[in-house]
């Protein structure tokens, strides 16, 4: 790929910008929908609990990873089960807030990819609570995990039965997960430097940590991936439904700058 082709790959970003203050407001609609969704969906303890232990015997069956392991290996020490703790409560909103920021300012038309897909994988994940609702492992006293977050410390939970400001069952999917590893999708996307495959340590540390610190099952962080995928799949699918109306200017997709980066 030559430099005379650099403009126009980039012309649709400066072009393709939209109006700041929708964004906030599309961004802040978002987030208060998925606290609100989260919020609504509760008064579920018993059936949390009941398939609390049908999610962990099935694992079991499956033969997944127990969970207790990745857990035993942050209890080593304070601190590594403290920076987990910690990396769970902080990182989440705002590596995917400085990402959408990062991509409205620097790539627009990728951005508006990223946040449909990250509007459209939130709104799905908020049905399952009603659904399907889940306790995490650290409130089965079968499971023998501790919740590191009460112990050790961060903890962005208080009791379930006085917690109001979240719904402590609704453990699938993970969005921490599905955050992070488009996080990861939408920064290799969108980037074309060698390192940019590094990103995957993100959603990789993430899942350790959800696991570890007893948020969430394997099986919330299988369940993110595959709505992700189903996600990113339709957004695929409708932009490029979209491509014929604007035949007569180039523009690349965002899968379309991942190949562009390869042939470097």
């Amino acid at each position: 790929m030559n430099a005379r082709t650099e403009p126009a790959e980039r012309e649709p970003d400066r072009m393709a910008r939209p109006p700041l203050l929708r964004e906030f407001l599309l961004v802040t609609g978002l987030f208060l929908v998925y606290k609100a969704g989260r919020m609504l969906a509760v008064g579920h303890t018993g059936d949390a609990l009941h398939n609390a232990r049908r999610m962990w015997g099935l694992e079991r069956t499956l033969h997944l990873p127990d969970e207790v392991t990745v857990q035993s290996a942050l209890l080593h020490g304070d601190l590594l089960v403290h920076l987990a703790n910690t990396y769970y409560a902080t990182v989440h909103f705002p590596a995917t807030l400085g990402f959408l920021a990062w991509l409205y300012l620097r790539r627009p038309a990728h951005y508006r990819w990223a946040r449909r897909v990250l509007a459209t994988v939130t709104a799905a994940a908020l049905v399952l609570p009603f659904t399907f609702p889940l306790a995490p492992p650290r409130m089965l006293t079968a499971t023998g995990m501790v919740d590191t977050a009460r112990v050790y410390g961060p903890s962005v939970y208080g009791p379930p039965s006085s917690d109001h400001l979240s719904n402590q069952f609704a453990a699938m999917p993970s969005l921490h997960f599905a955050w992070a590893l488009m996080v990861a999708i939408g920064l290799i996307a969108a980037t074309r430097s060698h390192w940019r495959w590094l990103w995957l340590l993100h959603p990789s540390a993430t899942l350790l940590v959800i696991v570890g610190t007893a948020n969430h099952y394997w099986l919330d962080a299988v369940a993110a991936t595959a709505m992700l995928g189903l996600a990113l799949a339709v957004i695929h699918r409708s932009h490029h439904r979209a491509g014929p109306a604007s035949r007569g200017t180039r523009r690349f997709t965002p899968e379309q700058h991942v190949l562009v980066g390869a042939g470097r």
